[in-house]
Protein backbone atom coordinates (compact mmCIF):
# COMPACT_ATOMS: atom_id res chain seq x y z
CA UNK A 1 0.00 0.00 0.00
CA UNK A 2 1.73 3.38 -0.90
CA UNK A 3 0.67 6.30 0.44
CA UNK A 4 0.21 9.83 -1.42
CA UNK A 5 0.62 12.67 0.04
CA UNK A 6 -0.56 16.39 -0.91
CA UNK A 7 2.05 19.50 -0.62
CA UNK A 8 1.61 21.10 2.87
CA UNK A 9 -1.28 24.13 2.94
CA UNK A 10 0.41 27.27 3.62
CA UNK A 11 0.02 28.24 6.87
CA UNK A 12 -1.25 31.32 9.01
CA UNK A 13 -0.21 31.58 12.51
CA UNK A 14 -2.19 34.71 14.40
CA UNK A 15 1.46 36.25 15.28
CA UNK A 16 2.34 36.69 11.37
CA UNK A 17 -1.07 39.31 10.94
CA UNK A 18 -1.84 37.08 7.90
CA UNK A 19 -5.49 37.17 7.08
CA UNK A 20 -6.62 37.27 10.81
CA UNK A 21 -8.21 34.31 10.35
CA UNK A 22 -8.50 31.66 13.51
CA UNK A 23 -9.59 28.83 14.59
CA UNK A 24 -11.52 28.78 18.27
CA UNK A 25 -11.53 26.82 20.95
CA UNK A 26 -14.35 25.13 20.53
CA UNK A 27 -14.15 24.77 17.01
CA UNK A 28 -10.60 22.75 17.76
CA UNK A 29 -11.96 20.64 20.86
CA UNK A 30 -14.90 19.76 18.55
CA UNK A 31 -12.58 19.05 15.34
CA UNK A 32 -10.41 16.77 18.02
CA UNK A 33 -13.82 15.02 19.50
CA UNK A 34 -14.74 14.36 15.46
CA UNK A 35 -11.19 12.89 14.61
CA UNK A 36 -11.20 10.17 17.53
CA UNK A 37 -14.98 9.00 16.14
CA UNK A 38 -13.72 8.65 12.69
CA UNK A 39 -10.51 6.95 14.18
CA UNK A 40 -8.29 9.84 11.70
CA UNK A 41 -7.17 13.04 11.52
CA UNK A 42 -9.56 15.40 9.94
CA UNK A 43 -9.95 18.64 8.92
CA UNK A 44 -12.44 21.47 8.45
CA UNK A 45 -12.88 22.73 5.06
CA UNK A 46 -14.84 26.15 5.51
CA UNK A 47 -15.66 28.01 2.31
CA UNK A 48 -18.15 30.89 0.81
CA UNK A 49 -20.41 29.85 -2.00
CA UNK A 50 -22.82 32.25 -3.79
CA UNK A 51 -26.42 31.54 -3.00
CA UNK A 52 -28.59 31.60 0.43
CA UNK A 53 -31.01 34.31 0.98
CA UNK A 54 -28.29 37.15 1.97
CA UNK A 55 -26.35 36.25 -0.99
CA UNK A 56 -23.42 34.24 -0.41
CA UNK A 57 -23.20 31.40 2.22
CA UNK A 58 -20.96 29.48 4.45
CA UNK A 59 -19.52 25.45 3.14
CA UNK A 60 -18.47 23.51 6.14
CA UNK A 61 -16.91 19.98 5.20
CA UNK A 62 -14.44 16.81 6.76
CA UNK A 63 -11.65 16.09 5.07
CA UNK A 64 -8.74 14.35 5.12
CA UNK A 65 -6.37 15.90 3.07
CA UNK A 66 -5.33 19.73 1.61
CA UNK A 67 -4.93 21.06 -1.16
CA UNK A 68 -1.72 22.64 -2.78
CA UNK A 69 -3.53 26.53 -2.61
CA UNK A 70 -5.18 26.31 0.78
CA UNK A 71 -4.50 28.12 3.41
CA UNK A 72 -4.38 26.84 6.88
CA UNK A 73 -5.40 27.60 10.29
CA UNK A 74 -4.72 25.83 13.00
CA UNK A 75 -5.02 25.93 16.86
CA UNK A 76 -4.40 23.19 19.71
CA UNK A 77 -3.23 20.65 17.19
CA UNK A 78 -6.52 20.73 14.68
CA UNK A 79 -6.85 22.69 11.37
CA UNK A 80 -9.14 24.32 9.25
CA UNK A 81 -8.78 25.13 5.82
CA UNK A 82 -9.56 27.78 3.56
CA UNK A 83 -9.21 27.99 -0.43
CA UNK A 84 -7.82 31.34 -2.14
CA UNK A 85 -11.23 32.23 -3.68
CA UNK A 86 -13.19 31.79 -0.48
CA UNK A 87 -10.08 33.87 1.52
CA UNK A 88 -11.26 37.59 0.59
CA UNK A 89 -15.02 37.04 2.13
CA UNK A 90 -13.71 35.65 5.23
CA UNK A 91 -10.79 37.90 6.33
CA UNK A 92 -10.30 38.48 10.10
CA UNK A 93 -12.73 35.89 10.96
CA UNK A 94 -13.17 33.12 13.37
CA UNK A 95 -14.27 29.36 13.05
CA UNK A 96 -15.88 28.68 16.05
CA UNK A 97 -18.40 25.46 17.18
CA UNK A 98 -21.67 26.92 18.97
CA UNK A 99 -23.90 24.52 20.67
CA UNK A 100 -26.99 26.33 21.62
CA UNK A 101 -30.85 26.10 21.50
CA UNK A 102 -30.36 26.21 17.48
CA UNK A 103 -28.16 23.26 17.42
CA UNK A 104 -24.58 22.22 17.12
CA UNK A 105 -22.60 23.72 14.49
CA UNK A 106 -19.34 25.46 13.42
CA UNK A 107 -19.95 29.36 12.65
CA UNK A 108 -18.49 31.65 10.97
CA UNK A 109 -18.35 34.87 12.81
CA UNK A 110 -17.06 37.50 10.58
CA UNK A 111 -16.49 40.85 10.86
CA UNK A 112 -16.95 41.71 6.82
CA UNK A 113 -20.68 40.97 7.06
CA UNK A 114 -23.11 43.90 6.50
CA UNK A 115 -25.84 41.33 7.20
CA UNK A 116 -26.61 37.65 7.76
CA UNK A 117 -29.90 35.70 8.13
CA UNK A 118 -31.47 33.97 10.74
CA UNK A 119 -29.45 30.80 11.38
CA UNK A 120 -26.08 32.12 10.40
CA UNK A 121 -25.21 29.81 7.35
CA UNK A 122 -25.63 32.88 4.68
CA UNK A 123 -24.45 36.53 4.88
CA UNK A 124 -23.77 39.44 2.66
CA UNK A 125 -21.18 41.83 2.13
Amino acid sequence: MSSVQSAPAFQISPASGGHGLSLSGTASRRLAKLAEAEGRPVMLRVAVDGGGCSGFQYRFELVDSAEPDDIRIEADGQAALVDPVSLPFLKGSEVAFVDDLAGAQFVVRNPNAASSCGCGVSFSI
